[in-house]
């Protein structure tokens, strides 16, 4: 059996965070011949399912960087977490550095998610963090702790690099960034790759060949245990050093682009 494991943003979606009609048809002809097509993100699952193609076709939905694998009938098949001591000890470190803190948990994003933040100024964006209480969330009944992420305004990039040094090798985590300018923690159980791995356990399949397509840095553990990579155009350079095989970009249907190359269609 193929499996196809694809991101979203910057990947399956354009720049207009659309799914084209051209990648939609490829979607729907890859699951009709029977491959196993997986959304591999690091988004919730509410901001997957926001897009009816996607629910429409009923598929495995691996979230928050491998943290929840969701099955096609949307079980959970695993759930991964940030024990609430780690979670206080890794908060310290980053408030230091100014950064927007959102904290993604089984209760929703606290403040907010990240693709609440797509097409807000920074001014507008500031607005949102300013004086949020971070302790009031932690007295939530029943809270589970998916991941944080940190984001730095866009002419600030050095300050997640200074995170990530920080970070490095000093607590238990899994460390990964979907753009330049963000960094995502999640328990080391979770990263894209290791879902892969997992969920074939988990349903008992073994795929022969996994395809696997991506732009940012956590796609990198995905591309780690594909048989074929794919980065996008419009991936930085020092992901696309990751992959077999650079496509079009997203804004140039890449993805169905390269599929169409891959196999018999």
């Amino acid at each position: 059996m193929k499996c196809f494991s694809i991101d979203l943003d910057g990947t399956l979606l354009n720049s207009k965070r659309e799914i084209s009609t051209e990648n939609l048809h490829v979607l729907k002809e890859l699951k009709a011949q029977g491959h196993s097509v997986i959304i591999n993100t690091g988004r919730a699952y509410d901001d997957v399912i926001q897009f009816n193609a996607i629910k429409s076709l009923k598929l495995p939905i691996f979230t928050i960087n491998g943290t929840v694998i969701y099955s096609d009938t949307k079980d959970v098949l695993f759930e991964a977490s940030i024990p609430f001591s780690l979670y206080n000890e890794l908060f310290a470190v980053l408030k230091k550095f100014g950064l927007w803190i959102m904290v993604y948990t089984n209760q929703g994003g606290f403040p907010c998610r990240n693709p609440y933040l797509q097409g807000k100024s920074d001014e507008e964006i500031e607005g949102i963090f300013a004086g949020y209480d971070y302790e009031q969330m932690l007295n939530k009944k029943d809270l589970v702790i998916y991941k944080v992420m940190a984001v730095s305004r866009h002419d600030q990039l050095e300050k997640i690099t200074a995170v990530k040094n920080a970070l490095h090798e000093k607590l238990p985590l899994t460390i990964a960034s979907s753009h330049p300018n963000n960094v995502e923690l999640t328990s080391l159980e979770a990263n894209k790759g290791a879902a892969l791995l997992r969920y074939q356990k988990l349903i008992n399949v073994h795929f022969d060949e996994i395809f696997a397509f991506g732009d940012g840095g956590n796609d990198v553990e995905q591309f780690k245990v594909a048989t074929t990579s794919v980065a996008m155009a419009n991936a930085p350079a020092e992901i696309q050093e990751h992959a077999d095989i650079i496509t079009k970009s997203n804004d140039d249907n890449g993805f169905a682009y390269a599929v169409k190359h891959l196999i018999e269609f």
